[in-house]
């Protein structure tokens, strides 16, 4: 559910990376914060508890112009890894404007990885949104890892649909911005057919 700030001349976007527990959200959002204009972003906030931990920050990308006048600012948002906080998970999908599923290629998470697609079908549907309306992008991380599922078998388990997929290794910054590119495409595809 984009906001529109009238006094501020803003739309505001929010995009939500979800995945197990250590895929890599974190990971992702550290690297883009770091390498995002200082001028074009807002503080990065870490909402933790003694077990879980929440990022968040926004940022007014420069380069992508405007929407009838309108300059747009994306949020950012991580969601817990562990299915033990889904009221946070609930909490967080709340007026999302886009999803980055954030998989980790390893054969071992494989359980992990279709446990929270699942939850995040469920958690959205739940608040009466539908993933696959929604700009949506997936990302099958820690390609660099030993033992990692072929891309292949990964998409048939957890993108059936056909959504923009990419591989990625966050924690040197492959596929980081290729991915949060494709998902605020998508976002500003949308706004610009219902613009205000």
């Amino acid at each position: 559910m984009t906001f529109i700030n009238h006094l501020s001349r803003e739309i505001n976007c929010k995009i939500v990376y979800y995945g197990p527990g250590l895929c890599g959200k974190t990971t992702n959002l550290q690297l883009i914060y770091n390498k995002t204009n200082p001028a074009a972003k807002g503080k990065m906030i870490s909402l933790a508890t003694e077990t879980e931990r929440t990022l968040f920050f926004d940022f007014l990308p420069l380069a992508l112009g405007e929407i009838r006048g309108f300059k747009t600012r994306f949020h950012l948002y991580t969601v817990p890894g562990q299915i033990f906080y889904d009221a946070s998970r609930k909490l967080i999908l709340k007026g999302v404007d886009g999803v980055v599923f954030v998989a980790d290629s390893q054969i071992a998470r494989v359980e992990a990885n279709l446990e929270s697609m699942d939850n995040l079908r469920s958690n959205l549907a739940e608040q009466g949104d539908d993933l696959d309306a929604l700009p949506f992008i997936i990302q099958y991380n820690k390609r660099d890892m030993p033992n990692v599922v072929p891309v292949e078998e990964l998409r048939t388990l957890l993108n059936p649909t056909g959504v923009p997929d990419l591989e990625a290794v966050a924690n040197t910054g492959e596929g980081v911005f290729e991915t949060l590119k494709g998902v605020v495409k998508q976002v500003l595809t949308n706004l610009k057919r219902g613009a205000p």
